[in-house]
């Protein structure tokens, strides 16, 4: 990881993020950063939306993480983001003293990727 070998650790996510944007940008990987990925619930689309660190080349969700090790609950972020995505495979990169990546994959055999988008509903207030 060229990142992590040029800057080492200790640094915020933030400054991964953007090295690692310039990164790919000089090998002309194509990508979009803070992402915006939509969260259905049922066939409603959600107001809040998650932001996962990277798309890439609109194949692949990475997240980026500098901790001293990765837990289950950043696994599970990636793997909620391909969930909500559809998209199989996901990178979570962890910058922290010693460098960490794993790839997780999804079956996006989710039900509710393929459901119809409802108008999401209104509230009932009791007066």
């Amino acid at each position: 990881m060229e990142v992590h070998k040029v800057l080492g650790s200790g640094f915020l996510e933030a400054v991964y993020e953007e090295s690692l944007a310039i990164e790919m940008g000089e090998r002309g990987i194509a990508f979009v950063t803070q992402a915006e990925i939509p969260i259905r619930y049922k066939q409603h689309l959600l107001k809040h939306k998650y932001r996962a660190d990277f798309l890439v080349e609109d194949k692949v969700v990475s997240e980026i993480k500098a901790v001293v090790s990765l837990t289950d609950a950043d696994s599970a972020q990636v793997l909620n983001y391909l969930k909500a995505t559809g998209l199989p495979v996901g990178l979570l990169l962890n910058f922290g003293p010693k460098p960490q990546f794993k790839r997780r994959v999804h079956s996006g055999k989710d039900p509710l990727l393929s459901a119809p988008i409802r108008p999401y509903p209104r509230s009932k207030t009791n007066v």
